[in-house]
């Protein structure tokens, strides 16, 4: 039993979560109603054992430095409770088997869309950019903010424009998300000489980043609203929240204490997941489930 905690641990399962939780809202956004249940059952499971695999991707390549940070020191490869070979293996089947799931019993297009993406936060950002160039989680942020667009076309077997917009905010959403991380673990980056922002460009310089990119976040967000895709349901709910991460992007200049950072950071969770249940209830509310058949 402790042996499957472990091997969960490596999918990063809250990181995870909310993935396949962007992926589903994009299921649900494709259609009137609800998703054709094959499309929401094996693309949900399909992207979450993608999704999984590039996290033990992780793990394996970082084994190094996450003995380095005390964020990750108790990760199971980084304490020697799992050998690299084990997790190696582990995220291979896992990967493999995610493909199948999506190839045979979704549709190719968001196999190889996942796959891209599993490409990208595995090997370009985690492996490359990341050890690379302080702007690693800007270029790296595609891998991250595909789910929507993989729920999209689980569904439809299509890319659309919509979809496309969801990827955009998450893009965008990133850097700010990130960097607040970033700057509250800046001691911990540096100790692994890991070229994130504040590290290499310091603290004031990345709150700056931070405030700019949360402005450019919240006119990315009401895009939907703008192209007629959403409604003022989701308007309203994007400029709300919105003013809330504008809030703690502004005190984030001049912070109370050293862990602001940190509530900046969870903050923007909860944003992200606020703004796709805002998207959904529009949606819903538009094409009431009532009035359509599985």
């Amino acid at each position: 039993m402790m042996l499957v905690r472990e091997y969960l641990q490596l999918t990063k399962p809250r990181v995870v979560a909310l993935l396949v939780f962007c992926a589903v809202i994009g299921m649900f956004l494709a259609v009137p109603g609800i998703p054709p249940w094959r499309a929401l059952v094996f693309g949900t499971l399909g992207i979450w054992m993608a999704s999984g695999s590039a996290a033990a991707f992780n793990h394996l390549i970082d084994e190094r430095i996450d003995k380095l940070m005390a964020r990750t020191a108790r990760r199971p490869l980084a304490t020697g409770k799992l050998k690299s070979r084990q997790v190696l293996i582990f995220a291979i089947v896992l990967g493999v088997v995610s493909m199948l799931v999506l190839a045979s019993l979704v549709n190719v297009l968001t196999a190889w869309l996942t796959f891209g993406g599993l490409i990208g936060y595995a090997l370009v950002y985690t492996a490359y950019l990341k050890r690379a160039t302080p702007q690693n989680i800007v270029i790296g942020g595609l891998a991250g903010a595909i789910p929507p667009v993989l729920g999209w076309t689980a569904v439809t077997g299509a890319l659309h424009p919509f979809a496309l917009q969801l990827c955009l905010i998450i893009f965008v959403w990133t850097p700010p998300h990130f960097w607040a991380l970033a700057i509250f673990r800046r001691d911990d980056y540096a100790r692994a000489q890991i070229p994130m922002l504040p590290v290499t460009h310091g603290v004031t310089y990345t709150r700056w980043q931070i405030l700019l990119y949360t402005i450019l976040l919240v006119l990315v967000s009401v895009l939907p609203s703008i192209t007629g895709h959403s409604g003022l349901i989701y308007f309203g709910g994007a400029v709300v929240l919105g003013v809330g991460f504008l809030y703690y992007a502004i005190r984030l200049m001049n912070p109370p204490d050293e862990y602001f950072a940190m509530r900046t950071f969870k903050y923007s969770i909860i944003y992200l997941m606020a703004l796709f249940a805002f998207l959904l209830a529009d949606h819903w509310l538009v094409n009431p489930l009532w009035t359509h058949t599985i």
